[in-house]
């Protein structure tokens, strides 16, 4: 069981050191492909274990909980290394037409693998400290991946990056350590029971409030935002899809980790919080999209955007709720990366993403308009589409609490949504290019074309698989939702006779 759930973690980090000693050949391109496809098969070994054995456990060093390094996957932690191994070998595939060499000799292929290695340490650990362990992974990977090439805008925004979350790392860790002072265990499953008897219930639900800051910066939600779309838009396309896929989801998975597990002591307070931040984060993101006119920046306040939805979720706490954050959460990654890997072959065939500069898509480059509707469709939550289903039952879940504002709110932002999509169909795919260019698909090399391609549509595809058969991605949801909410079944995984 123990070598199940590491491997999601070894494969990248071994990954990673081979990419890197072979950084000047072609080869490390083609380790980085195999190390990703090799973690999705080994994502999908756990999700099959988890799905046939409930919750699986495994101590590191055989020390027991709650002592020792623990790693743990139930459905929502193993539906995330899915994902994340189906976004990361999508991505490694483009990456072979759009990281150019002088980057890979800068070892692009190795950090990119730690990334991929620390965003599974976070969904499979057990374990507070470790969890920080894991964000430091990332940071050093991602702030290596988001300056890399140097340029003044590239730096800009990793400065920003790197300064903020920073202030999170310093916030989390504080708060661990306060949490720590209190119970005597940073072992989430064993802090459930503890945070129970705390002496002072008050200092708890100020503890939980740094928690929420920590991961709220983690998440991009309002009014902790500002740092992505400043950031998210400067590095290669390979770089920015990942990120916005995965980065981002990290936050909003520890959030839902600790205000099902831990946190939950005082949810009248905690999570009324997180209904006032899920609303104006829904609001102030969409509304920055509105008022963008480049491809990427629109996507990328479009982030902020779309996490409102699924806090909105973790938020009303209720289990139709927490079904919609966990289909949310899944759906969004597979279209959010792809939105962006669409945006990278835009600019590749039309020079640019700004939308001023930039036009006639639809005539020229028919596929990539198709494949361009598919996720911005989704995004928008047109039926029958992924997106559809997991705001329907958003919306549904804030009804029947009686929500009904953070329901309207819902459904403007879907609104206002469908207008930036509008806009980046009418001014890149449909008006005429503004200076009478026939941006073309065949112009790229024939090889490029494959490995830029073939992800988008395999992404579009499945959005559309989500979308037309949603029934089996809703029950696995429930079953998730189900565990949050339920998490003895968890705890006794991790305590075994102890809890």
């Amino acid at each position: 069981m123990s070598w199940i759930l590491a491997a999601p973690i070894i494969i990248p980090f071994a990954t990673a050191v081979l990419a890197f000693l072979f950084r000047h050949g072609p080869e490390g391109r083609w380790l980085s492909v195999l190390g990703s496809a090799g973690l999705l098969i080994a994502s999908i070994i756990l999700m099959v274990e988890v799905w046939d054995q409930g919750v699986v456990a495994a101590q590191m060093g055989e020390w027991p909980a709650p002592f020792g390094i623990t790693l743990v996957a139930d459905l929502l932690s193993a539906v995330m290394v899915v994902i994340t191994g189906i976004t990361g070998l999508a991505i490694a595939i483009y990456a072979l037409a759009d990281i150019e060499e002088r980057k890979e000799k800068l070892g692009y292929h190795a950090l990119y693998q730690v990334l991929l290695a620390g965003v599974c340490g976070a969904f499979l650990t057990g374990d507070l400290f470790n969890l920080y362990v894991w964000f430091e992974v990332m940071l050093i990977s991602s702030f290596g991946l988001l300056v890399m090439g140097g340029n003044r805008q590239q730096l800009d925004g990793g400065i920003k990056y790197v300064t903020l979350n920073l202030v999170s790392t310093v916030m989390f860790l504080s708060g661990i350590g306060l949490l720590y002072g209190m119970t005597g265990t940073l072992n989430m499953a064993d802090l459930h029971s503890a945070v129970q008897t705390v002496e002072n219930p008050g200092l708890l639900v100020v503890i939980a409030v740094m928690f929420m800051v920590a991961f709220g910066v983690k998440a991009a939600v309002f009014p902790l935002f500002f740092w992505l779309p400043a950031s998210y838009h400067t590095p290669a396309i390979s770089v920015s899809a990942i990120f916005a896929g995965l980065l981002t989801k990290v936050g909003v998975y520890s959030l839902m980790r600790m205000f099902t597990l831990v946190f939950t002591t005082d949810v009248a307070y905690t999570h009324t919080i997180l209904l006032w931040v899920a609303g104006f984060t829904m609001v102030t993101g969409v509304l920055g999209a509105a008022a963008m006119n480049d491809f990427r920046r629109i996507l990328s306040f479009h982030i902020v955007s779309q996490i409102g939805y699924m806090i909105l979720g973790l938020a009303l706490f209720t289990p139709l709720a927490i079904v919609g954050a966990v289909f949310y959460l899944v759906h969004h990654i597979i279209v959010k990366a792809n939105l962006f890997l669409v945006a990278g072959v835009t600019r590749r065939i039309a020079g640019s993403t700004d939308l001023n500069q930039i036009g006639g898509l639809y005539k020229t480059a028919p596929l990539l308009a198709l494949l361009f509707l598919v996720p911005a469709f989704s995004l928008a939550g047109f039926p029958p589409l992924s997106g559809f289903w997991a705001k329907f039952i958003l919306v549904k879940a804030a009804l029947e609490n009686g929500n009904y504002w953070i329901s309207a709110v819902a459904l403007i932002v879907g609104l206002l949504t469908i207008y930036s999509m509008t806009k980046i169909w009418g001014n890149a795919f449909w008006k005429p290019h503004p200076a009478g260019l026939q941006p073309k698909l065949s112009s790229l090399p024939a090889k490029d074309r494959a490995a830029l391609l073939l992800p988008i549509a395999a992404l579009a595809a499945l959005t559309c698989v989500i979308g037309l058969f949603p029934e089996p991605f809703v029950l696995f949801a429930e079953r998730a939702a189900d565990q949050l909410l339920n998490p003895q079944l968890y705890i006794d995984a991790v305590l075994g006779g102890a809890s």
